[in-house]
């Protein structure tokens, strides 16, 4: 029996994983996430969501990436890799109905290079969701 700390896994590095239960239905939080105000918060400013396999972006700040598979009103799977990071990891969004217009939102990031790159980036999909909840928010009233 190994000893792993929280959030090290042994294929695929270091992760973390942040998620919510909004009061929207899974189509409305589906459409906010790949329109170019949803982008821009969970992904960043200047994106148009590549929906193909394969499909390159690369935002204002310089983040890079690919997407590995896009679901409709399911899953988007992409690399993502920040212009001042030596190294790429995998982030998915996941949406998931539950009950009457309640949809959980999930954040999950993997292939981080340590304990304390994990750390920041719990902050940084916590701000990511405070975001994305903000603006499902104002766009439903």
């Amino acid at each position: 029996m190994t000893n792993r700390q929280t959030g090290h896994t042994r294929d695929a590095g270091w992760q973390i994983g942040v998620s919510k239960t909004v009061h929207h239905p899974l189509e409305v939080v589906w459409d906010f996430l790949t329109a170019e105000a949803g982008t821009a918060a969970w992904l960043g400013h200047g994106v148009r969501l590549q929906r193909e396999k394969g499909g390159q972006y690369e935002t204002t700040d310089g983040t890079t990436g690919e997407t590995r598979s896009f679901h409709r009103e399911d899953r988007i799977r992409l690399t993502w890799q920040p212009a001042d990071w030596s190294h790429e990891t995998i982030v998915q969004v996941t949406v998931t109905p539950e009950g009457d217009h309640k949809t959980v939102i999930r954040f999950h990031q993997e292939r981080l290079f340590s304990a304390d790159e994990r750390e920041r980036q719990r902050t940084h999909w916590r701000a990511v969701m405070a975001a994305v909840v903000a603006g499902l928010d104002s766009a439903g009233r």
